[in-house]
């Protein structure tokens, strides 16, 4: 499937049946899915490392930064790390269910808020490849469907990732649907995400979820027909101790965005 609009239709249509579904698995079989997806990702650690080596030598072909550079790339470490992250997902509480506050009337009427899953969320994020592990299991744990767009540089990446992650889910009886990731890097595919809203007879996405630079959550809010959960700037410092390392202060704030512009001695 090659037009963007169709392809991103037919993901929400799968993403939608599967929410369905995940809403109502217990605590117990997302938690075990979780685990299982994190021991797939250790035994894929060749195929990850392998697919991306590819988006590092494109990306050095492209010419990423140094700093870029580095959030794509993987190693041992980093792929334990990332599959320690989903099994730690795995141990967290459950939000679904949860009462966040009760109240009762004078008349004896109890009110209460309780937590439910979102439905379809699609989460659009750039470079780091750990994120489409992250994203999949704090979705799922959630009891919520997610579509992934990651960035073109890491599109091997993800996709080892991905299907790795699907083969855990899968095997503990999650639908395989739960997790899903777009699969091509053509840009319209992005802007088909930010106006799913079903105003057109299909299925909706819930939930836009922006993860990246300015440029990105700039588009994102300007386009999106949907809700969008995105953040700002924020407000980070970087402080430099005189006994530093001058060349190691300088590569610390030359990749904290934003600080190398406002670099000055105290």
């Amino acid at each position: 499937m090659t037009d963007p609009s169709a392809l991103v239709a037919d993901l929400t249509h799968r993403a939608r049946t599967a929410a369905r579904i995940l809403a109502t698995v217990p605590t117990k079989t997302k938690a075990a899915a979780l685990r299982e997806a994190s021991k797939t990702l250790i035994a894929a650690e060749t195929e990850i490392l392998a697919a991306n080596a590819d988006d590092m030598a494109s990306a050095a072909r492209a010419g990423l930064s140094g700093a870029m550079l580095d959030r794509l790339r993987l190693d041992p470490a980093r792929v334990r790390a990332m599959a320690g992250g989903v099994a730690a997902v795995a141990a967290l509480d459950d939000p679904v269910g949860a009462t966040i506050d009760e109240t009762t009337r004078p008349n004896g009427l109890v009110l209460r808020r309780i937590r439910i899953p979102i439905g379809v969320i699609g989460i659009i994020y750039e470079s780091r490849p750990n994120v489409t592990a992250d994203a999949a299991a704090l979705a799922v744990m959630a009891g919520n469907a997610v579509i992934l767009r990651g960035g073109s540089e890491a599109i091997a990446s993800n996709r080892a990732i991905h299907a790795a992650l699907v083969r855990g889910l899968s095997a503990t009886g999650i639908p395989a649907e739960a997790v899903q990731l777009v699969p091509t890097t053509d840009r319209a595919a992005v802007g088909a995400m930010l106006t799913a809203d079903g105003s057109d007879g299909g299925a909706a996405i819930d939930l836009i979820i922006p993860r990246g630079g300015k440029g990105l959550v700039a588009r994102v809010q300007a386009e999106a027909r949907v809700p969008v959960l995105a953040h700002l700037d924020g407000i980070n410092h970087v402080y430099v101790d005189a006994s530093a390392d001058p060349a190691m202060a300088m590569a610390i704030v030359s990749d904290a965005p934003g600080c190398a512009a406002r670099w000055r001695r105290c």
